[in-house]
């Protein structure tokens, strides 16, 4: 018998090469390559479907709003309205984090609609998804299971059945028999998922796949997976705690600027409609180190607290720790204060954290980061109803941020009175009910703290 012809591939970029190699030389990562059989391809074409003819861009036509609407609103707004007919969506994140149990309540919603449904699992038995199902609450409609692990008895399944929706959990679990190896290499995952995205363009299928991160963070398998799928979508959080966001890391129908907040409960995952109120229970009143700040996700406004906590340092170098926003912008943040204010923190451990393990990269924090730190250094602490947003430069400056007057807005709903904010937004800003102070440079604050 022939020998298998063999050759290694990139598990981050699917790079090919003939021979193995300690660094990729297209992703430049070390370490990455993997030996696999080569798979052989149909000369008939992948899956039967019919070859496509070429077409004049002029007679194409475009037939907007073909979406379907999930019933989830929070997950509606990260696809960028609903679901596209004929997309393919990969949902990523943390074991346990609650990826299937928000398809599972989507496929809930769907079925209600009068949507056709499949929810192929490779992962649980028909009865496990059941026990799972009947702890979200009461199905209807037309939900399908399956249980299987073939990709070519799920071709077949899905040509039968026809489905509007399909739920694949998860991609790492599917194999196809022409190809001579194990569910979740590299040759798998892609060829698998090449097959999808074949079926989902050419039958009209919206298909969901669950995709397993790997301990960075990221989803397994070669990274060609996120550039084959429309959408690619991460769920976030703490396993420990109750909130979740859903995060579009790309999305060809819609912005990825957007993010869903929701809560784990013991009936599944419940919308958080307004996240600054959930963001903001428990928050302490009159302690010093305590500011709250206005962020912007997407087109949302956030408010979020950020804690600090000066003190004398007992070792030679003092520490740093940040939670929730980049280390090396706090570090930045300290040598400004230390440079234009004359503070000295050399002997000072400093720990900022963003309350509720939200995590905010946005330079429009800044301003929060520098006031927590003052009132923690000075033991003072600032007026409950205040709020503050805005960029600082290496000089000491603050500059002006994107979407002022939606901060400002949301500030108000929430019930605070006065905000600090860039003295070239307030210009722009006109809002009665509320105090803007606008603010040039940092100096102009440290008398809040004296």
């Amino acid at each position: 018998m022939a020998k298998n012809k063999m050759i290694f591939f990139c598990k981050e970029c699917g790079y090919e090469a003939s021979k193995w190699m300690g660094q990729c030389p297209a992703c430049k990562q070390w370490d990455t390559f993997v030996q696999e059989p080569v798979v052989k391809k149909s000369p008939a074409g992948l899956n039967g479907l019919k070859a496509a003819e070429p077409e004049l861009l002029s007679r194409v036509a475009a037939v907007e709003d073909q979406r379907i609407l999930t019933g989830i609103q929070e997950l509606d707004r990260v696809l960028g309205g609903g679901i596209v007919i004929g997309s393919l969506v990969l949902v990523g994140g943390d074991p346990g984090i609650g990826k299937s149990t928000l398809l599972l309540q989507m496929c809930r919603e769907l079925s209600a609609r009068q949507k056709k449904v499949l929810y192929i699992s490779g992962e649980e038995s028909l009865k496990q998804i059941k026990m799972r199902a009947e702890r979200l609450g009461t199905f209807q409609g037309e939900l399908f299971l399956l249980s299987e692990t073939n990709l070519d008895d799920i071709e077949d399944t899905m040509r039968k059945l026809m489905p509007e929706i399909v739920i694949i959990d998860s991609i790492q679990t599917m194999y196809k028999e022409e190809i001579g190896a194990a569910p979740g290499s590299v040759s798998q995952v892609r060829e698998t998922t090449g097959i999808l995205m074949h079926i989902a363009k050419g039958l009209g299928i919206s298909i969901f796949i669950v995709g397993h991160v790997t301990k960075e963070g990221v989803v397994a398998g070669p990274k060609v997976l996120e550039h084959m799928v429309d959408t690619v979508l991460y769920f976030e959080g703490e396993s420990k705690a109750t909130y979740r966001i859903l995060r579009a890391v790309k999305n060809r129908f819609g912005s990825t600027n957007e993010i869903g907040v929701f809560e784990m409960r013991d009936k599944g995952l419940a919308e958080v409609s307004n996240p600054s109120e959930f963001m903001l229970q428990g928050k302490p009143e009159g302690e010093p180190g305590s500011v709250v700040a206005a962020s912007i996700e997407g087109t949302r406004p956030i408010l979020v607290e950020v804690q600090a906590l000066i003190c004398q340092t007992n070792f030679n170098m003092p520490r740093r720790t940040a939670a929730g926003t980049d280390y090396n912008r706090v570090n930045l943040l300290m040598a400004v204060l230390e440079k234009r204010l004359g503070i000295q923190m050399s002997g000072m451990d400093a720990y900022i954290n963003v309350a509720g393990g939200m995590k905010v990269n946005e330079p429009a924090l800044d301003l929060a980061i520098v006031m927590a730190i003052l009132s923690s250094f000075k033991n003072r602490a600032l007026d409950s109803k205040t709020i503050c947003f805005g960029e600082i430069g290496l000089t000491g400056e603050v500059r002006a941020v994107n979407m002022a007057e939606q901060r400002v807005m949301e500030a108000g709903k929430m019930g605070f009175n006065v905000v600090f904010l860039p003295q070239i937004n307030k210009e722009n800003i006109n809002h009665s009910n509320i105090k803007l102070i606008g603010v040039r440079n940092i100096r102009e604050i440290i008398n809040l703290f004296s």
